[in-house]
């Protein structure tokens, strides 16, 4: 994507279902699960720079040895910060009694991190700000094992205020209005209130204090406390959390919007934002990797029972389709086949827009994540080829000549590497004029393969949020190669509605799609369809989520995709370039069809799975024509 946009976090779960001494003896060291959690976080890198933790548990840990411990950091490589500072503890060891850090009882009862269970996050903020506070795992103490809580997450709630309210009601004190503090004091409250049932039931039965909080570890149902806290979230999540006893679990929203997948044996069970690092972590093919169901809880209790359990009823599927376009990590199989898909299926508009002069254009694609989709593409330019190609020998009957046939199967489209991503640039430059003639070097060309003023360039972006590096950077450094035309193919429709259940697209201003909608009503002379939509959303902005409409749908209703497609190429081209600019956006049924099990589409359509999406995009409506700058959530 040539424009940068923040996304959902990622988490792993690891919990180690044999003493310490096993992974010892099998793989040569105690820190089996340690080093997992670093490889597993490391390949998840892409889901989150703004910030990583680590929280370790250790079971069945004597009163008076600490059992849990946290890890985390906001640095510039976070990463690589909490694992350095992880380690650092064991330094001190290593230098006097080197013997010992391979000695996996001493090291239990001795280090922080030699645990059982693990829980990793990295953090995109979307919700707060950058400080150590909001970096998860977040953690909520007590003295009973069984009421400590550590959750971790990948999750936006557009009904944080409904929450908050709850917890207010409920006599808490919340100390901060984020999703994260809601959530963590939601899933506390109802934890604390399992264990007073359970304390109630055994003191009945006539047990003591002490012989109670063992019974509470052994019968506490996370599952219920699961689905009496979910009650009311709306958004997409998926979180992990650690009790302080020993129990463990992964929780999916009952939509699937956030993705979640999982791996378990008789010596480990692994939880991951994605599939693929699981996969290269543990050396497994992509059929043993399982996908966490859609409002279903992977719990693991404390002496090793793992059970998949429904949490809230599952409603359609919706799981983001932005996922497989962009964020994912490439390497899954079906996100893979999914990219190349949508490639492939915007071949024939393409070969339209050309007429399918193949001799003066020239095909390429805006590294790096554009890559696969061109692949695609040409799969499927060449697939039409060939059919013309058969055609025409066909056509030439007893005119057939080695020649001619030759000519015919001569005609291939040109493809070259145009674009070429340079280093990361970071722009310390605070001067508007300035930091803009940087942006304008984030990419070099290739000179020489566009033939001047005659070859048409068409080069493929993996989607076109809000255009900006496109207007500043990249159209420009096309013309330096001086083509007849450039078009820029999109292989995710326009993103014409806010996002608000974990990727930072939230306000409509930022997207070129909606700017156009706009610029096409003013020219139109359509004024009075953006003062209703503003009228139609102040009328219903405090009502129930459940009862708000999404009229910003309306701003688009008047014109064909063709038409924004055409004001977007207007608005984005710069006025000092020579080559025409055209913008081409794969549609709706496309990515239906390359996507057939990721169905949440809200981002191109603004149909949102959850009451909260309305009330999300309504707000952020309402804050562009009042010009209020922020998240509309």
């Amino acid at each position: 994507m040539s424009d940068q946009i923040k996304h959902e976090c990622g988490i792993v779960l690891i919990r180690l279902l044999k003493p310490l001494s096993y992974y010892q003896e099998k793989y040569g060291t105690w820190r089996f699960g340690l080093n997992k959690l670093y490889l597993l976080m490391e390949k998840q890198h892409n889901r989150g720079q703004d910030g990583a933790g680590v929280a370790s548990l250790k079971i069945d840990q004597p009163a008076g040895k600490k059992y849990l411990s946290r890890q985390r950091s906001n640095e510039g490589n976070p990463i690589q910060e909490v694992f350095s500072g992880i380690h650092k503890r064991f330094d001190n060891v290593y230098d006097h009694q080197p013997e010992l850090l391979n000695d996996p009882i001493w090291a239990k009862e001795n280090l922080p991190f030699a645990g059982e269970l693990y829980l990793g996050h990295l953090r995109y903020g979307t919700f707060g700000n950058n400080s150590i506070d909001y970096v998860h795992p977040v953690m909520r103490e007590n003295n009973w094992r069984s009421r400590n809580l550590v959750l971790a997450g990948n999750f936006n709630l557009t009904n944080v205020d409904e929450i908050f309210k709850t917890l207010i009601d409920l006599g808490q004190h919340p100390k901060d209005y984020t999703d994260t503090e809601s959530m963590l004091e939601n899933v506390g409250h109802f934890l604390d209130e399992e264990n007073q049932l359970l304390f109630r039931q055994f003191k009945n039965e006539g047990y003591s204090n002490k012989e109670i909080s063992a019974l509470i570890e052994r019968d506490l149902d996370v599952r219920k406390v699961l689905e009496r806290s979910s009650r009311r979230w709306d958004g997409g999540y998926v979180i992990g959390g650690l009790i302080g006893h020993g129990d463990a679990f992964a929780m999916r929203d009952p939509w699937g919007i956030r993705p979640a997948s999982y791996y378990a044996n008789d010596e480990f069970v692994v939880v991951a934002s994605e599939r693929p690092v699981i996969q290269t972590a543990l050396n497994i093919r992509s059929t043993e990797v399982q996908e966490l169901k859609p409002g279903h809880a992977l719990i693991i209790k404390k002496d090793g029972r793992v059970s998949e359990e429904m949490v809230t009823v599952p409603q359609d599927r919706k799981s983001c389709s932005f996922e497989r376009i962009y964020f994912s990590r490439g390497s899954d199989r079906d996100i893979y086949k999914e990219r190349k898909e949508l490639g492939r299926l915007l071949s024939p508009v393409i070969l339209d827009k050309i007429d399918w002069d193949l001799e003066n254009t020239v095909f390429s694609y805006i590294p790096n994540t554009a890559e696969t989709a061109f692949y695609g593409m040409m799969e499927g330019i060449s697939e039409k080829l060939d059919k013309v190609k058969a055609e025409r020998i066909m056509a030439l009957g007893d005119d057939l000549t080695e020649e001619k046939v030759t000519e015919i199967l001569s005609l291939e489209p040109r493809i070259e590497k145009v674009a070429i991503k340079d280093v990361k640039m970071r722009t310390f430059i605070t001067d508007d004029s300035s930091r803009d003639d940087l942006v304008a070097h984030v990419y070099d060309v290739t000179y020489g393969i566009v033939k001047n003023q005659v070859d048409t360039l068409v080069i493929i972006d993996d989607s076109i949020v809000r255009g900006t590096t496109l207007k500043k950077s990249i159209l420009r450094i096309l013309d330096r190669l001086h083509p007849k035309k450039i078009i820029v193919v999109s292989s995710a429709p326009q993103i014409r509605f806010p996002d608000c259940y974990g990727i930072d697209m939230a306000r409509l201003k930022d997207f070129c799609a909606f700017a156009g909608a706009v610029e096409l009503l003013k020219d139109h002379g359509k004024h009075d369809v953006i003062e209703q939509v503003y009228k139609q959303c102040k009328e219903q902005q405090y009502l129930p989520k459940e009862e708000i409409v999404n009229y910003v749908k309306e701003i688009y209703k008047p014109f064909t995709d063709e038409q924004v497609s055409a004001k977007i190429a207007e608005m984005l081209k710069p006025d000092d370039i020579d080559a025409e600019v055209e913008v081409v956006y794969q549609t709706v049924d496309n990515l239906h069809k390359a996507c057939p099990k990721d169905q949440g589409d809200w981002y191109f359509t603004g149909n949102y799975p959850t009451p909260g999406g309305n009330k999300v995009v309504n707000t952020s409506f309402i804050n562009f024509i009042e010009g209020i700058n922020r998240r509309a959530y």
